[in-house]
């Protein structure tokens, strides 16, 4: 058994490394082509390449599940099309027992699923953000017209707005715009805003600050409308002005990152600045539960490989089986996206969005296991029959 089980495992492991390379250089190559355009003076074709390499260990988090599938159809596919499946089988390795085998041939695959999800990725999704804000003046996230935008409590217990037009590297920023209140009565208390500031050490330092405080109270002042109109507010000049914050760069490119590309640490820090301030976590906390369904997920990509190439060859050659492989692998995605955004939009719980898809895969490549099992239990209890009646008769 572990003989076979490394002579499987060698197969599966260099059919999926193949089909993980082609996929690879396709995607890279696609995107390279998509992204030329942005090449200028400021954005040269070098640093250019360079985004595009540190994109890999991402779409190589992205692509696992499908080239996992893939490979192992073909790898699995071609066995039985040598016949070296019925020879497993013939030796007394039930359906059963073979998945059971694939499964622990996953595990390593899991192990490095596991790094790439909390290690290589994020790493290189963060630098990317922080070249893209460097190079282009902008990443990959979310940016709404008006800017960044942040919400969170001062040292003084009052709420405050904070607006962030542009966003460059290592916490630099410009166009900063702020905005307090009483937390309690809504009551305004003063709007600044800076050209530039950075942020260092849980402080925001803004520089060349013009802040408008008020200087009554806004209800009072509107509550007898016969009362001379006195200034409500007056206008500050600051050279610089230091906030205690909440905020940090690491949750300012968070709010860029999608929530599956950050480390399951970050997303928790993220999550809990989220709660800290009143904010939806819906999508934080989907995201949460997918990437800890994605080692569920290599297994029922494996799974779903089992029922495809387990067939026997006249009932379809090598390439016929991998054709379904990748048709499968497209519905599974589509239907994981689908899944995602509908659960967006209801408002479901978090573990059903992100299991619902995983659970329905295995499901259904569980039941054609089964009923391949039983008819080959039936088929050759069928042929045991009729060689004792061959044997009566003569």
């Amino acid at each position: 058994m572990q003989t076979a089980r490394r002579y499987l495992a060698s197969e599966i492991y260099r059919a999926t490394t193949a089909v993980l390379l082609v996929l690879l250089g396709l995607f890279t190559f696609f995107s390279l082509i998509d992204e030329l355009d942005k090449v200028n003076d400021n954005f040269s074709l070098l640093s250019l390449l360079y985004l595009e390499s540190l994109q890999i260990p991402t779409r190589l988090y992205d692509l696992l599940p499908i080239g996992l599938l893939i490979g192992a159809t073909m790898a699995l596919a071609g066995l039985a099309q040598r016949n070296e499946l019925v020879i497993l089988r013939v030796s007394g390795v039930s359906s059963a027992k073979l998945l059971l085998m694939l499964w622990v041939i996953c595990i390593p695959i899991m192990g490095g699923a596991l790094v790439l999800s909390e290690f290589a990725a994020p790493a290189a999704e963060i630098k990317t953000s922080e070249l893209s804000l460097k190079f282009l003046g902008k990443a990959k996230g979310g940016r709404m017209s008006s800017g960044y935008w942040f919400r969170e409590p001062d040292p003084e217990g009052n709420a405050r707005v904070i607006n962030i037009g542009t966003l460059s590297d290592n916490g630099n920023v410009q166009d900063i715009r702020i905005i307090t209140y009483d937390k309690t009565n809504g009551q305004f208390l003063h709007f600044s805003h800076a050209q530039n500031g950075f942020f260092q050490d849980n402080t925001l330092t803004l520089n060349d600050v013009a802040q408008t405080q008020s200087t009554v109270n806004i209800e009072e002042a509107l509550a007898d409308p016969n009362d001379p109109v006195n200034a409500v507010a007056k206008i500050v000049s600051l050279p610089s002005l230091t906030l205690q914050t909440t905020l940090t760069p690491d949750r300012l490119l968070a709010g860029e990152l999608q929530p599956e590309k950050m480390s399951v640490i970050s997303l928790l820090d993220y999550i809990s600045y989220l709660d800290d301030n009143n904010l939806q976590t819906n999508r934080q906390f989907v995201a949460l539960w997918r990437k800890g369904s994605y080692p569920f997920t290599l297994l029922v990509m494996m799974t779903i490989a089992a029922p495809i190439s387990f067939v026997q060859t006249r009932s379809g050659g090598v390439g016929a089986k991998v054709f379904i492989g990748i048709l499968l692998g497209v519905a599974f995605f589509m239907f994981n996206q689908l899944s995602l955004n509908l659960g967006m939009l209801n408002n479901l719980p978090a573990w059903i969005t992100a299991l619902a898809p995983n659970l329905l895969g295995l499901a259904v490549a569980l039941m054609a296991l089964y009923f391949m099992e039983a008819k080959r239990t039936t088929k050759n209890h069928t042929t045991e029959t009729d060689k004792k009646k061959s044997k009566q008769q003569g």
